[in-house]
């Protein structure tokens, strides 16, 4: 295990043992990774935020619930992503307002800083378009960097599933981006060979 998987283990056991200093560095440890998986699936800060404050608050009432046999950020995880479900699931009966789409950083690594917000909310609302489980595929692959086989264990599914998650994610955020080719057209009979 890596320094931070061992640290998380030792502050799990000092909070189930009563010192609540270590559940706050666990949060503080985490807080910004689970908020940039609650933003990417929910797309929205207060939800973000909201979500961010239950997934610790399920952290907080259910760690003796944790089984170190998976890293603990692997199942912080899955508490987030079940929490932003959770989410989606009551913001179908309610729709709530969107964070205006100027609010949202630049691309970094875009060369112009304008066309690079432009591009991150045609990215943003393509993503918005996907069901929640490509949705979480696509944030936790592409946007959290994950392995394929992290993100199994995340979503708790075989990995042949993320990877048909992704598959057709990515074909759906590519036909919303308008970036798939149609396939050539060649007339009855013709191979395309002259």
């Amino acid at each position: 295990m890596t320094d931070r998987a061992d640290q998380d283990i030792e502050l799990i056991d000092q909070y189930l043992a009563g010192d609540i200093d270590a559940f706050n560095e666990l949060v503080a440890a985490h807080e910004d990774r689970v908020f940039a998986i609650c933003l990417r699936m929910l797309r929205n800060r207060e939800a973000a935020l909201d979500a961010t404050q239950d997934t610790f608050l399920t952290v907080f009432r259910k760690a003796d619930k944790y089984k170190a046999q998976a890293a603990f950020s692997t199942w912080l995880h899955r508490v987030t992503v079940n929490t932003c479900y959770d989410h989606l699931r009551r913001e179908k009966r309610k729709r709530a307002d969107q964070l205006p789409d100027t609010h949202d950083p630049a691309d970094p690594q875009a060369m112009d800083p304008f066309n690079a917000v432009d591009v991150r909310s045609d990215i943003e609302v393509a993503l918005q378009k996907l069901i929640p489980e490509f949705r979480a595929a696509v944030v936790l692959v592409d946007l959290q960097g994950m392995s394929l086989e992290q993100a199994s264990d995340t979503l708790d599914v075989p990995t042949g599933t993320i990877k048909s998650r992704l598959f057709r994610a990515r074909k759906q955020l590519a036909q919303s981006l308008g970036n798939l080719r149609p396939p050539p057209e060649h007339p009855k009979g013709d191979t395309g060979e002259t």
